[in-house]
């Protein structure tokens, strides 16, 4: 398999379940970041052009993104960031438990998760769009360096 590789020097924003909402205050958390990854149910294109004015942007479909824009958008991505290796998919119901990685990049529930298991991070950023029931509206920062692979939930601070 043709990993896609990264050697950078910052987190990298992880962003999820937009569904056509991407919040101004969701922008300055990210502005630190070299490597922004989208995990799916992008909703609109503008969110996918707006994070890609910020930094480098890689994107998988969500079960929301049918529209003709998104067909060219992998369901699925592995990818080498400082030597760890990170597969993104939308909903872990589609993770394949046989790929070797460090971490599964996950969205779907809108539930945020930082949870290690069986030697494996698992991460979902939570819901970064619309609130969803009484849910937090949240996006998610890894540090994947020689210190380890770390990730953070950060609440997005709303001013509704």
């Amino acid at each position: 398999m043709n990993l896609e590789r990264f050697d950078i020097g910052t987190p990298i924003g992880v962003i999820a379940d937009t569904h056509g909402t991407l919040w101004d205050e969701a922008l300055p958390l990210l502005e630190d970041c070299e490597l922004i990854l989208h995990l799916g149910d992008v909703g609109k294109p503008f969110i996918l052009e707006r994070l890609a004015e910020i930094a480098e942007l890689l994107v998988v479909r969500g079960n929301i993104d049918t529209q003709d824009w998104t067909q060219t958008i992998p369901w699925t991505r592995d990818i080498l960031v400082n030597g760890w290796r990170l597969h993104l998919v939308h909903n872990i119901a589609d993770f394949n438990t046989d790929i070797s990685c460090d971490a599964v990049l996950h969205g779907h529930s809108h539930k945020p998760r930082n949870e290690w298991r069986d030697g494996r991070l698992l991460f979902n950023p939570g819901g970064g769009g619309r609130r969803r029931f009484t849910l937090p509206i949240t996006l998610g920062k890894l540090w994947a360096d020689e210190r380890g692979l770390r990730g953070a939930i950060i609440h997005q601070p709303l001013v509704t």
